[in-house]
């Protein structure tokens, strides 16, 4: 039960990811419509057998106000995967800023990564050019539809129409 369902806009845009538990309940009020079944299992109650929800559109459409994804240390990690974007590994992990905060850098997604003590030590004060350092994946703003596809650890193949 602790598969993730895609959750649809009632204009069929993908807005958030929700537990199963919470997708059934949505169903079984009639908020919302079942797009797709998952392929792994049902839903049992004592007299009864549902299929389990993969993909559930809300019947009427609600407005959300699109922040954006929150800049937070666990978000970037997760954006860059958990590694270490100058050496690749996945321990002692650290934020970088590329341009040094000494040197006017910002807080922002296109500045901040993922970097291992060693490297960010070894870094230092310069920029990664300046240390003989490769980025191995240049930082971004992750999309809504990319951030789903993170958030959700293994896609289910229905899924892939709503988050392209």
């Amino acid at each position: 039960m602790d598969q993730k369902v895609l959750v649809l806009n009632g204009d069929y845009t993908a807005i958030t990811l929700c537990s199963v538990q919470k997708a059934f309940v949505l169903l079984y009020l009639d908020k919302a419509e079942m797009i797709a079944n998952s392929d792994h299992g049902t839903l049992r109650t004592i007299s009864h057998t549902y299929p389990k929800p993969s993909i559930i559109r809300l019947q009427r459409y609600v407005r959300v106000p699109y922040k954006g994804i929150a800049l937070s240390r666990h978000n970037i990690m997760k954006r860059d995967h958990f590694e270490c974007q100058y050496c690749g590994s996945t321990k002692n992990l650290t934020l970088d800023h590329v341009l040094p905060r000494s040197r006017g850098g910002e807080s922002s997604w296109t500045n901040l990564l993922t970097a291992c003590s060693r490297c960010n030590h070894a870094k230092g004060h310069r920029t990664p050019d300046e240390a003989g350092l490769h980025i191995r994946q240049k930082p971004k703003k992750p999309t809504l539809s990319g951030f789903l596809k993170l958030s959700a650890g293994t896609l289910d193949h229905n899924w892939h129409a709503y988050l392209n």
